[in-house]
């Protein structure tokens, strides 16, 4: 009778658990990536034009 191989075994566990592992941490980058389009409705990129109030028409820029 063959003897049982304990290493492939655990080898195959650690495969899983690896696999498990970069599924959750795809898992939650697709989370947040989609918490941030949901925060974004006009669809602009973040950076220091995005803080600044859109002009009003007729008025001019402050000296």
């Amino acid at each position: 009778m063959a003897t049982p191989n304990y290493g492939y075994e655990k080898r195959q566990k650690e495969l899983a658990k690896k696999r498990k592992k970069e599924e959750k941490l795809k898992a939650k980058a697709d989370r947040k990536h989609a918490g941030e389009v949901a925060h974004d409705p006009d669809g602009m990129p973040e950076g220091d034009d995005a803080e600044a109030p859109p002009e009003q028409p007729g008025e001019s820029p402050a000296p």
